[in-house]
């Protein structure tokens, strides 16, 4: 008990969970329980895909392996618990246990919208300045981009969890969510929550804003240099290249941006539950797939890896 923070007079929060309804507990189980198994297996399948593989240490990669990485983490903060609330009478989290959530949540998302800015202008520098992408995309300057969305991720993940502290919350400790979100919480608490919510707008705001102007100043100069480009092969590389991408970012800010910017007088809580089963569960699922699938250079490199596992089995048996 002395873990829990001394403005709180709960110990524990119990999560509702994404439905009330008996019937669906098992087959949502069953469902969530495949999409966590495909995260898991695509994120770490695409980590080492680009580990092994040589040819992948490219700045491009660079990038798509951290967000695998963060897909990864960021799918197991939330996935086990919310499958815990599929099979258990009282899904009970302890009170250090939804703060602690609630800060590797936010860490990752923000470092999610800022690594998805980082892999846009990687893209614009790779097509609309190609003779200096090698310079311009150095190694020193890749790891100063990686430090500014991690650091990003900090300070974002700081600012909700120091303002959810200082809150008492009240004997009702029923969250109607299936993880410690922020504006679940704000509705439990006892005292003013206009700090809480300032915070909300202000942080995420920005964190929305500034990857979302980045992507989209990015992609309108990299449109333009497609338009000029005579080849029409030419033009489908480029646009192949940053299709993916495209995909990407509209789901995962999509999502993100209805649940978070609009008011909650307009946005009941079922379904700001479905809106944050996009990007919690369903973005870390599909980035992997999409990435992968749409990509020759991963493709290749998949199938060099399973040859090579294949030859040294052979190789084994024999």
């Amino acid at each position: 008990m002395r873990m829990v923070g001394e403005n709180s007079s709960v110990a524990e929060f119990i999560l509702a969970g994404l439905t009330d309804q008996p019937g669906l507990q098992l087959p949502l189980f069953f469902l969530f329980l495949g999409f966590y198994v495909v995260t898991m297996v695509g994120n770490l399948g695409l980590i080492t895909l680009i580990g092994l593989n040589s040819h992948l240490h490219t700045p491009m990669y660079f990038f798509l392996y951290n967000l695998s990485f963060i897909d990864f983490f960021y799918s197991t903060v939330i996935t086990p618990k919310m499958l815990m609330g599929f099979v258990s009478k009282k899904n009970i989290i302890s009170y250090t246990g939804c703060m602690t959530q609630l800060f590797f949540f936010v860490f990752f998302v923000v470092s999610e919208c800022f690594i998805l800015s980082a892999m846009a202008y990687d893209r614009y520098v790779a097509i609309c300045h190609p003779l200096v992408y090698t310079a311009t995309m150095s190694p020193p300057v890749c790891l100063w981009l990686l430090l500014g969305v991690y650091g990003m991720g900090f300070l974002g993940a700081m600012a909700h969890t120091v303002c959810m502290v200082r809150l008492t919350f009240c004997a009702d400790h029923l969250v109607d969510h299936y993880m410690c979100d922020i504006l679940p919480l704000l509705e439990l608490s006892c005292t003013s929550t206009h700090v809480n919510v300032l915070v909300v707008f202000v942080v995420v705001g920005i964190n929305i804003s500034v990857p979302a102007v980045t992507i989209f100043i990015s992609y309108a100069l990299i449109l333009s240099s497609i338009l000029h480009i005579r080849s029409t092969e030419g033009r489908f590389k480029a646009f192949s290249t940053c299709g993916s991408h495209i995909i990407a970012v509209s789901l995962f800010f999509g999502s993100a941006a209805f649940m978070y910017l609009k008011p909650s007088s307009l946005l009941p809580m079922s379904q700001g539950k479905v809106s944050s089963l996009f990007y919690t569960t369903v973005v870390p699922m599909l980035n992997p797939l999409i990435y992968s699938l749409r990509n020759r250079d991963v493709q290749a490199a998949l199938q060099r890896t399973l040859s090579r596992l294949w030859f040294y089995w052979r190789k084994g048996k024999s």
